[in-house]
């Protein structure tokens, strides 16, 4: 009987295969924890499908083992300080003595007989309640927004988070995005706190790891594991995809067949989306490189425009992931068989 399939596709979960990101994990982890953090909170920047919520997730999971953690995971799309009241307030019910004779938040946001006074909070006074007993009982708080928007709702809870900060609360926030959304949010003038705050910038999986994987699972030679690790590219989505589809298909297809497959699931459930996020400007240019790697002055003679205007759109498409450097002068596509699947879109 064949056993599961240890890869999946499914957004944020962590596989039952997965190349930890030991570096970036640490990094935060060590931040966090350190008696003077340098900061209080650390932005996941990268293209969809590139691993961001997994390493999230991965810390939110360490860190939630710890005793002395309380983790709290918001919804980006709900009243993000309303969420955190809520939250945070479900989450600290597990911890043994921290509020006296009962406490409740309704739906409005209202608390009844906090730390049994009777008195009435609205969520903004819940959380630095909670805080403040949390900062007695020397415990500290996680938030994780995935996919993080530039809306008003995120200013209010930023700028909320800010004054918690302000007050010497040990709380800390760990936010995921597109590069366009993070840049907006960082460039808020409201939300100056949140430009200095540092990024991590999802780079590929090594190739070396994938090789290892795909040999060890697959038990293949490690030539053919590595053929199968240089076509992902290193992306994280195309390592769980085509992981999947050689695990379902490696006895009844042909490799082009699994490559096809691989072109299906990445088109339906990342490059749609992605190819949407990008001007025609910038579409025009990925069709000028195409599956090659190319030089910069082949691409502007193809779109006819100047070689001192090509900065500008490289560095919004390497910025967005989409684009890598192959070297002096030379741009490649970043996103495996990108090309051959765009190449069918209108």
């Amino acid at each position: 009987m064949k056993k599961d399939n240890p890869f999946t596709l499914t957004f944020g979960k962590q596989p039952g295969e997965y190349i930890s990101r030991y570096e970036n994990t640490d990094t935060i982890i060590s931040t966090f924890e350190a008696d003077n953090p340098i900061s209080n909170a650390y932005l996941i920047e990268g293209v969809r499908g590139s691993g961001k919520t997994v390493l999230m997730t991965t810390i939110a999971n360490i860190l939630s083992e710890k005793t002395e953690w309380v983790v709290v995971d918001l919804n980006s799309t709900q009243d993000l300080v309303e969420d955190f009241a809520q939250r945070l307030s479900d989450e600290c019910r597990k911890i043994p003595n921290l509020f006296k004779n009962g406490f409740s938040v309704s739906a409005g946001g209202i608390s009844i007989g906090l730390n049994g006074i009777g008195q009435t909070q609205d969520n903004v006074g819940i959380i630095d309640s909670i805080l403040a007993s949390l900062k007695k009982k020397n415990k500290k708080v996680l938030i994780t927004i995935d996919e993080a928007m530039p809306t008003e709702n995120m200013r209010h809870f930023a700028s909320q988070f800010q004054i918690y900060l302000r007050k010497d609360y040990q709380i800390f926030l760990l936010m995921t995005g597109l590069y366009e959304n993070i840049y907006a949010i960082q460039n808020d003038p409201a939300l100056t706190f949140l430009l200095r705050t540092p990024k991590i910038n999802m780079e590929p999986l090594s190739i070396p790891q994938i090789t290892k994987q795909y040999k060890s699972i697959f038990n293949l030679e490690i030539e053919d594991a590595h053929k199968m690790a240089i076509v992902t590219k290193g992306y994280a989505f195309a390592f769980q995809a085509l992981g999947m589809l050689y695990y379902e298909y490696n006895d009844s297809l042909e490799w082009d067949e699994i490559l096809s497959k691989l072109d299906d699931l990445l088109d339906d459930f990342v490059y749609k989306k992605i190819w949407e996020g990008l001007s025609e400007k910038d579409r025009d240019l990925i069709r000028a490189i195409g599956s090659k790697v190319a030089s910069v002055s082949d691409i502007c003679d193809v779109l006819q425009i100047s070689n001192t205007s090509f900065p500008r759109y490289k560095e919004r498409l390497l910025k967005k992931g989409v684009i890598s450097v192959a070297g002096r002068g030379l741009v490649e596509l970043s996103l495996p068989r990108f090309a051959e699947v765009v190449e069918l879109y209108p």
